[in-house]
């Protein structure tokens, strides 16, 4: 498998993960009746969203580190004298 193949499909499984967090998180699952526990000093249904949430900042650090950004951008040259580089040809 080519570097930007596997990068892509790294690239992609983080972003099913990511997506799948984010559905986990919202408690649709819960019933309105069931008792109250408590994980890591929470309700279960607020620590089951923030270890989802940090499960998302992990997988976005690693989509991110797997995207190819450019170091800069293909800016033409400024004509001479010019000091903004906003500024229109003469």
């Amino acid at each position: 498998m080519s570097r930007g193949l596997s990068r892509r499909l790294v690239y992609l499984v983080c972003m099913i993960v990511i997506g799948l967090l984010y559905f986990i998180s919202v408690p649709w699952y819960r019933d309105g009746d069931a008792p109250l526990r408590l994980w890591l000093g929470l309700p279960d249904w607020v620590a089951v969203a923030l270890l989802c949430y940090v499960g998302v900042a992990i997988m976005n650090a690693v989509a991110w580190s797997v995207t190819d950004v450019p170091d800069a951008l293909d800016v033409p040259d400024l004509p001479e004298g010019s000091t903004d580089e906003h500024e229109a040809p003469r």
